[in-house]
């Protein structure tokens, strides 16, 4: 056989090999499937001019506070979230699921799939209205408790409730925290002291003990911590505290459920624009400035934590154990 005959007999089965491949490819595009973005490149957002930017009004409320009040009011995802099917026949429990993180996490949770519980204060029951609806128009199982996490007793029917509701449960939240600045340790009561205390520590040690029983392998448990855990500011004193026990627990725990297949992880949010802001949780004067001292100059929205808490939750992140994932703007760590 000559060059020439060899070359010709290349081109011939390099036709076939094409048309073969053509075959295949073609049905597949032509049947509706999911295929590459014909459309053009992903829009980019410009994180600087994405969300508003300080100064914000002067918007005292008495705590906890409603967002639905708030103005700016803080996204969380409601119109922006698209879910992709990660946590698809999931069940969650978020304490805190009104507002903030909590809601966050609540929306983008059922839009991933996942029936969803959420707790609250009572007095959040507009905000709270708002995120159930929010659920039920994804198709999703939305179960609303509301109660004091400050009560041993609440805490332990919450679990009950909400794994009767959900029909189980593999996803805890422990989300809800409460934040009241302080000038000085002089000014915190003892009575103020033990609330955020309770709020921030005791009730998780509570949620998990009761929910442990009924976590299955592959389950996660995740906890909301905060840069004041590692670059504490002075007026927090006691909030800054229950935010490194808060890392430090889901350190601990990750290593002793790690061998059960329970994963343990935090998020550590940096200015995150949230009612804490505005019932009582900084100083007069940062209010309204709030944010403004990160390299990107405003503070973050609620929707740019979402993702954080679906990936800690989903099984593709089955290796992620113990650890901190941050998000604070440029200015704080891990």
């Amino acid at each position: 056989m000559d060059n020439n005959e060899k070359i010709s007999r290349r081109k011939v089965v390099a036709g076939l090999g094409a048309g073969l491949a053509a075959a295949v490819v073609s049905p597949v595009f032509g049947s509706g499937a999911p295929s590459f973005n014909l459309d053009g490149p992903t829009k980019l957002d410009n994180p600087i001019t994405k969300y508003p930017k300080p100064p914000f009004p002067t918007q005292p409320q008495p705590w906890p506070g409603l967002q639905s009040k708030m103005t700016p009011v803080p996204d969380c995802g409601e119109t922006s979230y698209k879910g992709s099917g990660r946590l698809a026949g999931r069940k969650a429990l978020i304490t805190g699921g009104d507002s903030g993180m909590g809601r966050a996490a609540a929306i983008a949770y059922a839009r991933e799939g996942a029936d969803v519980a959420i707790n609250y204060f009572p007095t959040e029951e507009p905000d709270a209205r708002e995120v159930i609806a929010l659920i039920k128009k994804e198709g999703r199982k939305a179960i609303a408790i509301p109660g004091d996490l400050r009560d041993e007793a609440f805490c332990v029917k919450l679990v009950q409730k909400a794994v009767d509701e959900l029909g189980g449960l593999d996803i805890v939240v422990n989300n809800a925290g409460r934040q009241q600045a302080h000038q000085s340790i002089l000014d915190i009561s003892t009575e103020d002291f033990d609330s955020t205390m309770k709020t921030n520590i005791y009730a998780p040690f509570w949620i998990i003990k009761a929910a442990l029983p009924h976590l299955p392998p592959g389950s996660a448990i995740i906890g909301t911590t905060s840069e004041q855990a590692y670059n504490p500011d002075a007026w927090l004193y006691d909030y800054a505290q229950t935010k490194a026990a808060t890392m430090n627990y889901v350190k601990s725990l990750a290593k002793q459920l790690g061998p059960k297949g329970i994963r343990v992880n935090g998020v550590a949010p940096g200015p995150i624009w949230t009612p804490l802001q505005i019932s009582g949780g900084t100083i007069a004067g940062k209010q309204e400035t709030f944010g403004s001292w990160t390299p990107l100059g405003r503070p973050g929205e609620p929707a740019e934590l979402a993702s954080i808490y679906v990936q800690l939750a989903a099984s593709d992140a089955s290796y992620a154990n113990g650890q901190i994932y941050g998000s604070s703007g440029g200015v704080g760590q891990p």
